[in-house]
């Protein structure tokens, strides 16, 4: 080979690489927010990779913080388990669309109690947190576990400490089962307790419960089975004590009617139904209806388009529950019509 032709070899070879750097560079995407869908998210993303080469990098940081960040443009998207409501979603420019559904779960630390054992009614939960029962032997505590032997150890109560999509869904139910916690404390990503310690994430709260003796917490599902922590059977709205698993998200799941919800705005909470899960809810996406980069915000559709064709065993594995198919067409369809380029085009073909 004369040394000419190996120069220009060499030329086309660097070119060809720097080319396919700055393609690869380009393509990855970027998001912020709820700490509840990390586990699947983390599942997902490293799956599309091994698939596409494409990263899809996600900040687990709440989704106060995924709000914020989204608002910012400093992401391609946010992610949310407080869903924005469609006058939200309106001044701020946005769409939002349902990933999966999955349950937030009281998780404890008291000896001689196993998972599923300690039987918690709604009412009981909310004066637990309100800080009005101290002791896990109160006789209201008792009168539901007959049977169980229950110390007269303090109760240490621990909350999230940032912006959280899983405070919302928890405070949520609390508000609808009590009325005192919905007067003194509400509903939001953030409230005022009015006892405890917080954590960062659902995973500074399960590290919490994990080191405290006689503490009680909430905690995505997906977390309480990775930390192998304890959570409870709940009362829900049919009177009926049940346990957090696929079966009975998928009975809460089934009463939201995403069809009448405009802007993917639904709550799951207290959801009628023998078998209903009381604190089940979705987790959203947050993407501009404009976008300024349009190649990067296909790309984001593209992978949640992947995640919604090939990823429901991971999710399911997950103990998050994947979202009908019909609900997955109802998205790409509001994909086509809300989310556009600069000159008004949809990116999403």
């Amino acid at each position: 080979m004369n040394s000419k032709l190996k120069q220009i070899i060499i030329c086309i070879a660097t070119s060809a690489a720097v080319a396919y750097t700055g393609a690869s560079h380009a393509t990855n995407i970027t998001g912020a927010g709820a700490t509840f869908p990390y586990p699947v998210y983390a599942k997902w993303a490293e799956s599309y990779k091994s698939k596409t080469g494409v990263e899809m990098n996600y900040q687990s940081i709440g989704s106060g913080g995924g709000i914020k960040q989204i608002l910012a443009k400093t992401v391609d998207f946010g992610a949310t388990d407080a869903p924005m409501t469609p006058e939200e979603q309106e001044k701020n420019g946005l769409t939002q669309f349902p990933t999966v559904i999955g349950g937030v779960v009281p998780v404890i630390n008291l000896e001689g109690v196993a998972a599923g054992q300690l039987r918690l009614s709604g009412e009981v939960l909310a004066e637990i947190f309100l800080g009005r029962i101290t002791k896990w032997n109160d006789p209201k505590i008792v009168a539901d576990n007959k049977g169980t032997k229950l110390s007269d150890k303090t109760i240490t109560v621990v909350h999230r400490a940032d912006g959280s999509g899983t405070t919302f869904i928890f405070t949520t139910y609390l508000s609808q089962v009590s009325d005192e916690w919905k007067s003194s404390v509400g509903a939001d990503k953030a409230v005022s307790w009015k006892t405890g310690t917080g954590g960062k994430g659902n995973e500074g709260v399960a590290s919490y419960v994990q080191r405290i003796k006689g503490s009680i917490g909430y905690v995505e599902y997906a977390y309480a089975l990775q930390n192998k922590m304890t959570s409870v059977q709940l009362k829900n709205r049919d009177g009926q004590y049940v346990k957090p698993d696929e079966d009975s998200f998928k009975a809460a799941a089934g009463n939201a009617s995403w069809d009448k919800s405009k802007g993917f705005f639904e709550i799951l909470t207290n959801e009628p139904g023998k078998g209903s899960w009381p604190i089940t809810g979705a987790t959203f996406i947050l993407v501009y209806k404009t976008q300024d980069k349009a190649a990067t915000g296909q790309e984001v559709l593209k992978f949640f388009d992947w995640a919604f064709s090939n990823g429901n065993k991971m999710a399911s594995a997950l103990d998050y529950v994947p979202l009908p198919d019909n609900v997955q067409k109802m998205i790409r369809t509001s994909w086509k019509e809300q989310v556009k380029d600069a000159s008004g085009k949809t990116i999403w073909k």
